[in-house]
């Protein structure tokens, strides 16, 4: 079983319990931490929503008007090639998504990234590579920073490659089609603090030390940015949601947070004072997605504000009436005519974006 399969199965199936075993403590649905420092990351919540963590595996004949592929590695990578027009032969760019989950759930071969991935990749067209982040608590952050920025490193190495000196056929597929010099960083959740982290990791090394990569943008999609206190947003009453609760945001960063941090530290609020100023942050333009009725909506809105006053560019897509990460829902996308008009919003927003830069 290739590695990304393993995680993956770990993640959905029923795991028999270790005799004795006793839980001491649980994110509803989604984690369990057990006596002997064990997780559990068994599915347990509503059964309806398993289908959208069931594994998709990759295939080298067109679907959709795309295929897929895994390149096992470090860190383990899968990529979405479009199918472009003889006439349109230049290369395309790159997005690499870097998946949330609270630093402590999911995996990107999932259903719930799978449809919305596989659809923008057409869509753009772009060549997305998805990244098999680390898992807290058993990877505290910059576990997954450091592993945002290996990405990038595999990325940059596949591009330096000569022609056929590639090993695997899926990589030197990725370097025929790719415009390295047109990266753009989306993330959800706290992968859109990864976003943001990972850009600014980047830049400061300076042009040079990752030529030929550039990263041209940034799509932070209702990132994960709080502080200690309660937002307005936080307190407002908003629907249940298995993507989404107080809980989940509480639990996944006591555990995700290095030993000791509160939600004030710089990974989860670069707007706050225990972060670099952001005038001193090098960041590229930035297209930061906010959810109306998200939880973490002033927050995030606080973060866009501040990225203004540092005199950075930033635009700002509101997602009228939707809550945190809707668009991964593929149910509410296919069947509620307003999610689907939103996701759809979303998707051009993205290939504008990338267009423009």
């Amino acid at each position: 079983m290739a590695p990304a399969a393993a995680s993956q199965h770990q993640a959905t199936t029923t795991v028999a319990p270790t005799s004795g075993r006793k839980v001491v403590d649980e994110v509803s649905g989604w984690l369990r931490v057990m006596d002997d420092g064990s997780i559990d990351r068994t599915w347990t919540g509503p059964p309806e929503a398993l289908p959208l963590m069931q594994p998709v595996q990759p295939y080298d004949v067109p679907r959709d008007g795309h295929t897929l592929h895994d390149l096992p590695g470090e860190p383990n990578l899968r990529v979405y090639l479009p199918e472009v027009d003889a006439g349109n032969a230049g290369r395309l760019p790159v997005i690499v998504q870097l998946h949330g989950g609270g630093f402590c759930i999911s995996h990107p071969s999932w259903v719930l990234y799978h449809h919305f991935y596989a659809r923008l990749a057409c869509a753009v067209p772009a060549v997305v590579v998805t990244a098999e982040l680390p898992l807290a608590p058993e990877h505290r952050m910059p576990a997954q920073l450091d592993t945002g920025i290996d990405v990038l490193r595999r990325l940059r190495s596949i591009a330096m490659s000569d022609e056929g000196a590639l090993d695997d056929p899926a990589a030197e597929l990725l370097r025929e089609a790719a415009d390295m010099s047109r990266v753009f960083l989306v993330g959800d959740s706290s992968g859109g603090n990864l976003v943001h982290l990972v850009a600014a990791r980047v830049r400061e090394d300076g042009t040079d030390a990752w030529a030929p990569l550039r990263v041209a943008g940034g799509v932070p999609i209702h990132p994960g940015f709080m502080r200690a206190t309660r937002s307005k947003s936080e307190l407002e009453e908003t629907p249940d949601s298995v993507f989404f609760t107080l809980d989940m945001l509480d639990k996944f960063m006591a555990m995700a947070l290095p030993e000791g941090a509160t939600k004030d530290h710089p990974y989860t609020c670069p707007m706050g004072p225990n972060a670099p100023p952001l005038e001193s942050v090098p960041l590229p333009p930035m297209l930061v997605v906010v959810g109306e009725k998200d939880l973490v909506r002033d927050t995030n809105l606080e973060y866009c504000d501040a990225l203004r006053a540092a005199g950075k560019e930033v635009e700002v897509l509101i997602n009228r009436g939707m809550s945190h990460s809707f668009y991964l829902n593929k149910f509410a996308v296919d069947m509620d005519p307003t999610t689907g008009e939103r996701a759809q919003e979303l998707i051009d927003a993205i290939k504008s974006f990338v267009a423009r830069h």
